[in-house]
């Protein structure tokens, strides 16, 4: 008799279909992640689970930093971090003695290398128009990329570049008039990378600070 009791079956077949009430299912493990394309340095959510109803141990397997935030009996959630360049997670469970592996490649992007910041001129008068510009280098594989021009921790203008089919380099402008006391903040840009739509995780950096010099503007006071 063949091993599920069944006769007259071929072995290849009896491999692949097991006869009704006879052979156990194998049972899956799935694998997601937030993103599958992650910036160097990223935190980032992995879920592991299984269709078996009762594991006996599950996990993730990864060389990365992971911290366990859930888990129920089919399922894990663990937060990633410390990605410097592509590897392969590997979530796992045991059910009824048997181990089932399934592996997901993760990309790493370096898509925020350089975020630059121009102020033109670099000294001006009070009261007269100078340019603050923000440049990111061509990037590609993004949902949305938000540049945001700061004085101290004061917005001052934001731009917003959605998805082109390839690389693009982003700029944003902002011309104002010099304050006396503009020459007592730094000047900053932000960039906020989204790689996809379904993640709320946002990649950010920001550019070197920049100092105005600012001159004129005292009073008869100050000139006396």
């Amino acid at each position: 008799m063949s091993p599920c009791g069944c006769w007259g079956l071929p072995v290849v077949l009896l491999a692949l279909l097991c006869c009704p009430g006879s052979c156990e299912t194998a049972f899956e493990v799935y694998v997601q992640s937030e993103v599958l394309t992650v910036e160097s340095g990223m935190t980032w959510k992995v879920n592991c689970s299984t269709n078996c109803t009762e594991p006996e141990m599950g996990g993730l397997e990864t060389s990365l930093t992971k911290n366990l935030l859930d888990e129920q009996a089919q399922w894990k959630q663990f937060l990633v971090s410390n990605v410097s360049q592509d590897i392969d997670l590997h979530c796992y469970f045991i059910c009824s003695g048997e181990q089932q592996l399934k592996t997901l490649n993760i990309g790493t992007s370096y898509l925020l290398e350089q975020v630059l910041l121009k102020l033109q001129p670099t000294r001006v008068a009070v009261g007269t128009w100078f340019t603050i510009e923000c440049r990111v280098p061509a990037v590609e594989a993004f949902e949305s990329l938000t540049l945001i021009l700061l004085r101290g921790k004061e917005t001052l203008h934001r731009k917003t570049f959605e998805k082109t089919p390839g690389p693009q380099e982003a700029v944003a402008t902002y011309q104002r008039l010099a304050h006396r006391n503009d020459s007592h903040h730094n000047f900053s840009c932000r960039a906020e990378l989204s790689l996809h739509s379904h993640s709320r995780e946002v990649i950010f950096r920001i550019s070197e600070p920049r100092m105005l010099d600012v001159y004129g503007g005292e009073t008869e006071a100050q000139r006396g």
